[in-house]
């Protein structure tokens, strides 16, 4: 029981739904249909995957973790190294079945896009990669963890890219880079310390928050393009902003001040999936009326 307490701690509950919705929502408003594909699909990127990405992360990131306050609870486990080989074994083995079955039943333009998806997960911690110690990569990485299961959710499901989708696409990864560099700033200290390089620490908490502040606003500016419902959405991408224009001059000494900021970035989150979903069944029967 300890053992998989960890392993759940590890696979960051509270961000599981930041990726099985993207791949659900993607798969459903395409086919219309809740298929075996949907169903395995949307498990994958529930649990495994997650499970895969923060696992890795806590693995390798050890050494920094350990001087990161943060570490150790819902913001990620403090993994001993006595634990290390079970985290990545359990990644394997919960990721491996359902990777065959994906890939089986998919595309070979699904099967792509999963593949990049695997990669962007093991690239970001892993060493001899460790693209999150590659400044501005490092968000562009972790933004495609988020919207490749989006992408390989219209990829399995043939969608047709037309310019909307694509609108939402590109706003969607500019939410997810904003995300990570904002959620960066807070570990300035810990990553220095740990002489682990970021966005945040080699531009600083101050340049890095105004960067979010205007990703998160171009990607609004994008979605007034959709039409209505679609473009209500914008209103999502100013909470993001301004959730984070109270840190637009941050000195790096007081960067672990933005946790208070992350913190409330989390459960946004669960408000922006609520009206998301709202959109989509507006959307649905507009469509269908």
């Amino acid at each position: 029981m300890s053992t998989l307490l960890t392993l759940l701690v590890s696979s960051r509950p509270l961000s599981w739904i930041n990726t099985a919705f993207p791949f659900a929502a993607a798969y459903f408003m395409t086919t219309r249909e809740i298929d075996l594909t949907l169903v395995i699909g949307t498990v994958y990127f529930l649990i495994p995957y997650n499970l895969a990405m923060y696992g890795i992360n806590d693995v390798f990131d050890y050494e920094s973790d350990l001087r990161n306050p943060r570490k150790g609870g819902v913001e990620g486990a403090l993994l001993a190294p006595a634990q290390h080989r079970t985290t990545l074994i359990a990644s394997a083995l919960t990721n491996i079945p359902f990777l065959v079955c994906l890939v089986v039943i998919g595309t070979p333009v699904s099967a792509l896009v999963l593949a990049v998806s695997v990669f962007a997960v093991i690239a970001y911690s892993a060493n001899g990669l460790r693209f999150k110690e590659r400044p501005f990569i490092d968000s562009l990485t972790s933004s495609t963890h988020f919207v490749s299961p989006a992408v390989f959710g219209l990829a399995i499901a043939d969608a047709e890219p037309t310019p909307g989708l694509l609108l939402i696409l590109v706003s969607f990864f500019l939410w997810g880079a904003a995300s990570h560099a904002f959620g960066a700033v807070q570990d300035i200290v810990a990553d220095r310390d740990g002489g682990i390089s970021s966005i945040a620490t080699v531009i600083g908490g101050r340049a890095t928050v105004r960067l979010a502040f205007l990703a998160y606003l171009f990607a609004g500016i994008l979605l007034l393009f959709l039409g209505l419902p679609g473009a209500i959405a914008t209103a999502l991408a100013a909470l993001y902003a301004m959730s984070v224009l109270p840190y637009w001059s941050i000195p790096d000494g007081d960067a672990e001040s933005a946790n208070r900021g992350w913190k409330r970035f989390l459960w946004l989150n669960f408000v922006s999936g609520f009206a998301v979903t709202m959109l989509l069944i507006a959307y649905t029967v507009i469509v269908q009326t």
